[in-house]
């Protein structure tokens, strides 16, 4: 057995850091192991395996091959218009459609065009779209030749993305009588950042203002409040049920949740499903949070992140149930092996808090922001707040070249048609197998338990080796790994030896003594070997604790150090 080659001081310093910015350490370590195996045929079968980040390896390939397709067409369009050398013009909207349709008869062996077709097809007979205008936007879309027009979103790509939430997020059932307005983003991670920016630029909080995180969560939803630009105080509702065997379930207890009932609390923001332990929201603390709104605290803002939401069947985001009070942030590079294409969207209903409390503001704030967005428009307090936002992601001066490049739209449009069309079903259906398989391989290695429950998306693993350490072998076992090392060694010894990366889950608010796994960027098998040497790595220190109390290390199944299951 092999202990980490950093000392506990050393670790203690670095479990400081990020856990993404401390994966580097990790990766670092697991390449030198691998590096270090002696021969080249052992070098070559001892590849690290990086659990720790959230990159699936599974992409999506019939809307990009639409996409491409309609590149062809949209090029041809182009020197329809101006034939010279590399030299084009505009698309012209004019018969569009029908040229489309000859395109596609004459190119029925294009890769995509049959994929294109029926989305095409389905924006006018599930959207009403005009033929003309709707293919035209997506032709001079892709081409990219003009500015984004409208710049939140395009007119027909927020009516399909729209559509495409209200199905996969929203359940299928919306909120009645309500608009959902969308603004175009770069990625979840350009939303998280703007949200945040507009929220203090409009006065919505303010620096030491509370607000409250459904913790463990996405580390950036912990780091960006405590920024020095913001200066936010933060309240920890915290995911801290057991199931009666002794394993962390990862729900919010009543008393948890009702620490949003004190109005100080001005927003809450939540990872829907979680991250890292990735289940969604019980309906009990779902309703506990619409009540605490209707009773105690109906001006609470929240904004709920639900890009894991496509990986649970029913899921329901609490931005249809709250629809008000929430302003939803979504991704598509999860479902869709998307991360490269920066593919996010903000949505927000257009009776809401959010501008209720602009309106509300006190007459010097209002006098600020008039001078903020006076250049924009002469009635700067009619702007929404939505809209705000796009505002000052280019730091208002530049609001004339805002929003998401069109061919990126243009890609959301197709994946969210996609989804809509049996395909697409079938389609999510398999990666959620995908995610399903690799959890079950990843407990059949570690020979560790969770808590069975519906509502589990599967995409990451939070897994806590305190809880388990004393679930099978006692408190006194339990108290001997707290009082000897840190709550990342383990992290250090399976990288060092295993060449295998995960992340800490302390750093996502989770205790500290957890790990993340993501299951959706290996291969399947890769999860039965890291439970294995999780399983190995626990083994190890139960012999160190019998050690020191002077008893013999007891072979076990698996593995000669393995930990034993009781």
């Amino acid at each position: 057995m092999t202990k980490s080659s950093y000392s506990r001081d050393e670790m203690r310093a670095l479990g400081q850091l990020s856990p993404f910015e401390l994966k580097g350490r990790f990766m670092e370590l697991a390449d030198r192991h691998a590096a270090s195996q002696g021969t080249q045929k052992h070098r070559a079968a001892t590849v690290m395996l990086n659990a720790g980040r959230g990159n699936p390896n599974w992409v999506a390939t019939g809307p990009r091959e639409a996409f491409l397709a309609l590149g062809h067409f949209a090029l041809g369009e182009c020197r329809r218009v101006w034939t010279a050398d590399n030299l084009g013009g505009m698309p012209e909207e004019y018969g569009i459609a029908g040229r489309f349709r000859a395109f596609a008869r004459a190119n029925p062996n294009l890769p995509g065009i049959a994929q294109l077709e029926s989305a095409i097809e389905l924006g006018v007979s599930r959207f009403g779209f005009e033929p003309d205008p709707w293919v035209h936007e997506l032709a001079d879309a892709v081409i990219a030749d003009n500015y984004p027009v409208p710049d939140r979103i395009l007119t027909h790509t927020e009516r399909v993305v729209r559509g495409y939430l209200q199905e996969e997020i929203f359940d299928g059932r919306p909120p009645q009588n309500q608009n959902l307005s969308l603004f175009a983003t770069e990625g979840g991670t350009a939303a998280m950042c703007y949200v945040f920016d507009s929220l203090m630029a409009n006065g919505l909080l303010h620096r030491g203002d509370k607000i409250a995180l459904m913790v463990p969560i996405f580390t950036p939803y912990i780091e960006i409040p405590v920024l020095d630009t913001y200066g936010l105080e933060i309240v920890l509702v915290q995911a801290s049920m057991f199931a009666q065997t002794g394993v962390r379930e990862w729900r919010y207890p009543t008393e948890e949740v009702a620490k949003l009932a004190d109005p100080s609390v001005k927003a809450l923001c939540l990872v829907n499903p979680s991250n890292p332990p990735s289940l969604a929201l019980s309906d009990r603390v779902s309703e506990q949070i619409q009540e605490i709104v209707r009773t105690d605290n109906p001006n609470l803002m929240i904004v709920t992140d639900d890009v894991y939401g496509t990986f649970v069947d029913g899921f329901r985001s609490i931005a249809a149930d709250l629809p008000r009070n929430t302003l939803l942030v979504y991704s598509y590079s999860k479902h869709y092996g998307a991360t490269g294409w920066r593919l996010g969207v903000i949505g927000l209903h257009d009776d809401n808090v959010f501008d209720d409390q602009l309106a509300a503001l006190p007459d010097d704030q209002k006098a600020r922001l008039r001078e903020r967005y006076g250049t924009l428009t002469l009635e700067p307090d009619d702007i929404r707040f939505i809209d705000r936002l796009v505002a000052d992601s280019r730091r208002v001066a530049l609001n004339h070249t805002s929003g998401l490049g069109t061919p990126q739209q243009v890609q959301m449009t197709l994946f969210s048609l996609f989804a809509l069309q049996p395909e697409g079903k079938a389609y999510k259906a398999r990666v959620r197998e995908i995610v399903r398989t690799r959890l079950e391989l990843l407990l059949e290695g570690a020979q560790m338990k969770i808590a069975e429950d519906p509502k589990r998306a599967g995409y990451y693993l939070e897994l806590d080796l305190m809880a388990e350490a004393e679930r099978v072998h006692g408190k006194e076992f339990a108290s001997y790994l707290k009082d000897n090392y840190e709550p990342i060694d383990p992290l250090f010894r399976i990288a060092e030896q295993s060449s295998v990366v995960l992340l800490n889950g302390g750093g996502f608010d989770g205790p500290e003594w957890s790990v993340r796994v993501s299951l959706a960027n290996l291969d399947d098998i890769d999860y039965l070997k890291i439970g294995h040497h999780l399983h190995t790595i626990l083994g190890e220190y139960l012999d160190e604790w019998r050690a020191s109390a002077g008893e013999a290390a007891v072979p076990r199944q698996g593995s000669a150090t393995a930990t034993a299951r009781t």
